[in-house]
């Protein structure tokens, strides 16, 4: 699949055109080179400065900024139009204080227009004041840039509620003009459920969150993405992006932050796995090796770097290292396959979080729906959207639980649940047990991912729940995960 590639970077030095908005005319305002009032120490001295370059902020009288007087609504309005080359849409609405002689007529309409500021019952009031909230939630809509990261922007400046000042104004500008001039540069489909992007930045750390990513990334045709962007080893822009199974034929509509990005074309090419091993009694593993050139993404990408006892490498832009082209394993978050019996009806099976690359291995488990397992000499074929398995039958065993050989209190609200033997792979994921008083109250308390320290893993009470210092609870697993014969806790 060709790359596809788009370079469309904004520079914050380039002076701002805006069409057919007028220019602002003030009688006490002059554009200025520079500033008396601004210090080079200033901590607003650098975002004043670009915009002063790119002709959104202008200054008072002989050359003074005031940067802290209070902006005005109008002057607001006039700065995000300029910054963000907004255009009024639509018939330009009628204010009882605005008229079109006024000198920000033009940048009033255009930021309501975009739907950036409103006005109230015919009054847009142009010589108001704005809450920082309000300026970071005017910022956020004019430029589609996150409001958190705006709100960071001010540092311990930032109260909320406290009247913006110029100076705050022209920071959360700037800020926004810099996250928005981050465009997507490149972007292509390595096989069915990840994408390559990249950008003509890194992504500011709130940019990488798993709801961010599902309201930035969007696509036509049902494609979601299912995690968050990892940054690979090794680049300084380029992002691994899981999502959804592609489907084969189909061509998908690629749009990030509400613009339209370009197409691309569903990959066929499955992810080469090697083969099936049942692990419990309703949960099994599907294993890929790296000598077969494969990778799972925990191996290439920053986040992981160190923590994986050697295993990580740098891929280039082709996904290869050493000479040899890798498949690449994103992240398994999301994902199902299907598994059937011989002569039996298929079956859907659901990815155990947190147990995709661990324990050295790169072997995600996958788990039966609640209530359903293996049954004993009865041989199983595993199917996906995703990948094609090598050897994808096995015959299941009988395979006794684990015993909980002992329950500790940690505080109020956990405990931690030790097994006779180290499950492994995090097999202690979405498992749950039950804690019963002599009067009948129950507590019910479920594994903390990724909590494991080999037989140990920590349990968090579920709704709310704390123990009562003096019970004697009964502690039992839920289901069949594991056994417990007389095991007791007595809460402190």
């Amino acid at each position: 699949m060709k790359t596809k590639k788009m370079i469309t970077t904004v520079a914050l030095t380039t002076a701002v055109t805006l069409g057919s908005l007028a220019p602002i005319h003030v009688t006490n305002v002059q554009a200025a080179a520079s500033f008396t009032d601004v210090s080079a120490s200033a901590p607003y001295q650098t975002a004043l400065e670009a915009l002063e370059k790119s002709q959104v902020v202008e200054g008072y009288g002989q050359n003074d900024f005031r940067p802290n007087q209070a902006i005005t609504r109008a002057e607001l309005a006039t700065m995000a139009a300029k910054a963000f080359q907004l255009q009024a849409a639509g018939q330009a609405a009628v204010w009882s204080d605005v008229a079109a002689s006024d000198w920000f007529y033009n940048y009033v309409n255009a930021v309501v227009g975009q739907g950036a500021m409103t006005g109230e019952n015919g009054s847009f009031k142009p010589n108001g004041s704005l809450s920082q909230d309000q300026l970071i939630s005017m910022v956020a809509k004019a430029s589609k840039a996150d409001a958190a990261t705006l709100k960071n922007a001010l540092g311990t400046a930032y109260s909320g509620s406290g009247t913006v000042t110029r100076a705050e104004a022209a920071i959360v500008v700037h800020a926004a003009l810099q996250v928005a001039s981050i465009q997507v540069t490149e972007w292509k489909a390595v096989n069915p459920i990840t994408l390559q992007i990249t950008f003509s930045a890194p992504l500011p750390k709130e940019e990488i969150d798993v709801e961010k990513a599902k309201a930035n990334f969007t696509f036509d045709n049902g494609l979601t993405p299912l995690n968050i962007p990892q940054l690979k080893s090794g680049s300084t822009s380029t992002y691994i992006l899981p999502v959804s199974p592609q489907k084969a034929g189909t061509t998908y509509t690629f749009s990030y932050k509400g613009k339209k990005i370009g197409t691309f074309e569903a990959m066929t090419n499955k992810i080469s796995m090697n083969s099936v091993q049942q692990v419990a009694s309703e949960t099994f593993e599907i294993e890929s090796k790296l000598e077969d050139g494969v990778t799972d993404y925990g191996n290439v990408v920053a986040a992981y770097q160190g923590k994986r006892g050697g295993l990580e490498f740098v891929l280039d832009d082709n996904n290869m290292y050493n000479g040899k082209t890798y498949q690449l394993i994103s992240s398994m978050r999301g994902k199902q396959v299907t598994i059937t019996p011989e002569n039996g009806e298929p079956m859907v099976a659901s990815y155990v979080p947190f147990t995709q690359a661990t324990d050295g291995r790169q072997a995600p488990k996958f788990r039966l729906p609640e209530g359903q397992t293996l049954k004993p000499g009865v041989k199983y074929t595993v199917t996906s959207d995703w990948s094609t398995i090598a050897n994808p039958t096995f015959t299941a065993k009988e395979i006794a639980p684990l015993q909980i050989q002992s329950v500790e209190q940690v505080d109020a609200a956990s405990l931690n649940v030790t097994l006779s033997a180290d499950p492994k792979d995090e097999l202690f994921a979405l498992r749950s047990i039950v804690l019963t008083a002599a009067d009948g109250t129950k507590l019910n308390a479920t594994y903390k991912l990724t909590s494991r320290k080999g037989a140990v893993g920590t349990f968090d009470l579920q709704n709310g729940g704390k123990l009562t210092p003096g019970t004697t609870y009964t502690v039992a697993p839920v289901g069949n995960w594991a056994a417990a014969a007389n095991i007791t806790l007595t809460a402190k």
